[in-house]
């Protein structure tokens, strides 16, 4: 059947009896088994983390933006500057 994924691997997770039941419960009102429901989930959850860390899309006029600003020289930044030359409150002060 073209389309069709066979599952040939298996994962496995440890989870606390109270987990395991929500999960079950869930599952069954879903009308789903547990393997079918946590899959499902898992892979839904998946697809929501991964699009804006995959790729992005831009039309012509804001892929020139971005690489504009990309090739832009860096702003300066008086304050950030004397922030960073400034010894830090995790550093031993110097001794005197």
């Amino acid at each position: 059947m073209p389309g069709v994924a066979f599952r040939t691997r298996k994962i496995s997770i440890r989870v606390s009896p109270d987990a395991k039941r929500l999960l079950q419960t869930a599952a069954s009102a879903s009308r789903r088994s547990l393997s079918e429901f946590v899959l499902e989930s898992a892979l839904a959850r998946a697809a929501e983390t991964l699009p804006d860390r995959q790729r992005f899309g831009l039309d012509a006029d804001a892929w020139a933006a971005f690489q504009a600003a990309l090739d832009a020289p860096p702003r300066s930044l008086p304050r950030l500057r004397r922030l960073l030359s400034e010894p830090s409150v995790f550093e031993d002060p110097a001794p005197q």
